[in-house]
């Protein structure tokens, strides 16, 4: 990365007087890792109170860390508070209820039946406060047979058939690199408590349970395949880079061993495609006239189209294909989207400022709204940073404060 390339991404400082469109919406997040933190950061964004209720010893994503940095944790913990609590303790839980009746949502990801056994259930947190919205997030669901097992994403990512649509027909199943299952369940929770809130406001319901598995939301990406599957009897193979929907698509390794990804998924694309690369006869024949025959003779399809872009730089390529109207694009590493001029006109990429690192590079926020855009109010928090402040808000002395710290319920 050039220092030229540093100097021309957007910079954001951090306001804690800027004021969203959800300002005045308070959320308990006792959640840990991704799912839940997601969930709260997109909330946080567009101005919501998010108070991170934590262990003393912090939420486990703290332990996430790059080059001896808390990234994942600066990352999806901004826009937050914290408050460190032992809600092994009752007088911990005590403060946890007098918080309650002050939010409009809580968020946990515990084991389903934990809030249950801490003495958390619904039904208590709903006599502290009749009006919130508890999401409840789990691996399959607070019932059904698997609702007790390990609730990680990597088992909904291999059981929601996303692993089994992902790789090459002769290889394993691919797990994705990052945890997907948890930032989708985290995106469908946000929208879920909006929903909720909604319905409050409307007084179609007080408060309410989401029950947000990490499984549902990730299979739901799968579309029509359940339909697909009842209607032909066939299980979809993997099938790498290409699609069993349409062709051609697929990733093509050019002259300079870059890649392009292309995609021809109408008719007139597909035709212009081939007459680019110098054959035009292709649009003539039976097997490539039109998608269902190129599908069937997609190997066929991929080397044409193979042999052309092997005789092409990735640069020559896209001006060709860009040329020609076609759906095409670079194939990008992390250092090639933060160097994309696209990247840094649209601000996708912003430089933040952190007080450990100076500033740090994160994916702006999104989505963007013309009237009532997102927000940066505040750093992802240290342990504990606004606990003093958050129980003083609820009525709490400095000394009643400094004794929850003396009997170890709280930092």
């Amino acid at each position: 990365m050039t220092d030229k390339t540093q100097a021309n991404r957007a910079q954001k400082t951090f306001d804690g007087t800027a004021v969203g469109p959800l300002d005045g919406v308070r959320v308990l997040d006792l959640s840990r890792l991704v799912s839940g933190n997601v969930l709260s950061m997109l909330l946080g964004d567009f101005g919501a109170d998010v108070v991170k209720i934590e262990p003393l010893g912090g939420d486990p994503l703290r332990e996430w860390k790059d080059a001896g940095a808390s990234l994942f944790w600066k990352t999806y913990s901004r826009n937050k508070k914290s408050l460190a609590l032992n809600l092994r303790m009752p007088e911990a839980k005590e403060v946890l209820l007098k918080l309650v009746a002050t939010a409009d949502a809580l968020v946990e990801n515990f084991k389903p039946g934990t809030l249950e056994v801490m003495g958390l259930a619904p039904e208590v947190l709903w006599a502290a406060n009749p009006d919130l919205v508890i999401v409840r997030i789990s691996g399959f669901g607070q019932d059904g047979p698997y609702s007790s097992l390990p609730g990680f994403g990597s088992l909904v990512e291999a059981m929601s058939g996303l692993a089994a649509r992902t790789g090459f027909a002769d290889r394993e199943p691919v797990l994705p690199p990052f945890p997907v299952a948890d930032m989708v369940a985290g995106i469908y929770g946000a929208m879920a408590t909006l929903v909720a809130l909604r319905a409050r406001e409307h007084n179609l319901a007080r408060g309410q349970v989401v029950d947000l598995s990490l499984l549902e939301p990730l299979f739901s990406l799968l579309g029509p395949e359940a339909a697909i599957f009842q209607l032909t009897g066939q299980v979809k193979e993997r099938c790498g880079s290409a699609s069993n929907t349409t062709a051609p698509r697929n990733v093509y390794r050019c002259s300079d061993g870059k890649y392009v990804a292309l995609s021809g998924s109408m008719q007139s694309m597909a035709t212009r495609i081939f007459d680019e690369i110098g054959r035009s006869d292709m649009n003539l024949d039976p097997r490539f006239s039109n998608n269902t025959a190129r599908i069937a003779n997609r190997d066929a399809v991929d080397q044409a189209l193979g042999e052309w872009f092997a005789s092409e730089t990735r640069e020559e390529a896209l001006e060709a294909m860009r040329a020609a109207e076609a759906t095409v694009g670079p194939v990008y590493n992390i250092d090639d989207a933060m160097e994309d001029e696209h990247f840094i006109a649209r601000e996708i990429i912003v430089d933040v400022a952190d007080d450990d690192l100076g500033t740090i590079p994160m994916a702006n926020i999104v989505p963007r709204l013309s009237e009532t855009p997102g927000t940066w109010r505040l750093p992802a928090p240290k342990i504990g940073e606004h606990t003093a402040a958050l129980l003083a808000e609820i009525g709490m002395t400095p000394s009643e404060i400094e004794k929850l710290r003396d009997i170890g319920a709280s930092v």
